[in-house]
């Protein structure tokens, strides 16, 4: 199955942000692509983190979950919809929420981010929990590509990351592709990102694929970009440095399973 990862640098405008993912969709559509993954906050990324409070949706309705949905019937693809603010039952909090469609159109699962970032280090600082409410259940599908494979697929979302424990609960559960749309700031990025998305490959020998921001947004954040593809084995195969673009990979059922064979650390666990 070939997947794409979009990474984009999205803007407050939700209707520019739209119009530049369906031109990335459509790019990944017409590569092949069966899969494509939108990035975190791929709808807006506002001046401020209480923007999100002005376009959240209630789930099942709005015009962000309407475009998914479209996309996806139109193009005929899986979209893993990076994340967009959900509604969380109060007025000063979202849920930030992954929603993946079917290339009928039909919304097939719902994630909601469970570790929520927070990160000073005396010239930046983020607190997720100020505005976003976590979610508190790890998320899997079942989908089946155009050659009738079967994929399980482990749903996450940015800072997550840092977190093998989710990982290793997909991976226990048979997950063979793990999603994990982000927004990596430049600092954090820059130190760990790559590693991070490679550990979780190796030690799950599944394959990752993460997309994310990439540049300088005009609420003045520079995200890290690098949205890559990464195989069971830790290679990468696939990265998009800086700006709006695909990263491109194509996935191999048996590649897993000679990697799991040749060094089976998945059944050798002891704790």
């Amino acid at each position: 199955m070939k997947v794409a990862a979009l990474q984009m640098v999205s803007t407050p405008d939700v209707a520019e942000n739209l119009e530049v993912a369906w031109q990335l969709l459509q790019q990944a559509r017409d590569t092949g692509a069966e899969l494509a993954a939108l990035p975190e906050y791929f709808c807006a990324m506002g001046r401020r983190d209480t923007d999100k409070l002005g376009y959240r949706e209630a789930f099942g309705t709005g015009p962000i979950q309407d475009f998914l949905a479209r996309a996806a019937r139109e193009l005929d693809l899986w979209i893993v919809g990076g994340t967009l603010p959900l509604e969380a039952g109060d007025d000063q909090h979202v849920r930030n929420t992954t929603l993946v469609f079917s290339p009928g159109g039909e919304c097939v699962a719902r994630y909601d981010k469970i570790h929520l970032f927070r990160y000073d280090n005396g010239r930046e600082r983020y607190d997720e929990a100020q505005v976003i409410a976590a979610g508190q259940t790890p998320v899997r599908l079942d989908i089946t590509d155009r050659s009738g494979e079967h994929w399980r697929l482990g749903l996450s979302i940015c800072y997550d990351l840092r977190f093998p424990e989710l990982y290793r609960a997909h991976a226990q559960r048979g997950c063979d592709l793990l999603l994990v749309p982000s927004a990596f700031t430049h600092t954090t990025g820059q130190a760990h990102w790559e590693v991070l998305l490679r550990a979780r490959a190796i030690e799950n020998q599944a394959y990752v694929l993460a997309p994310a921001q990439g540049g300088l947004h005009p609420n003045g954040r520079q995200t890290w970009g690098h949205s890559m593809a990464v195989d069971p084995w830790g290679q990468v195969l696939a990265v998009r440095e800086t700006g709006a673009g695909l990263a491109l990979a194509q996935l191999d059922r048996q590649h897993i399973a000679h990697v799991r064979s040749q060094l089976p650390a998945l059944q050798h666990r002891i704790l």
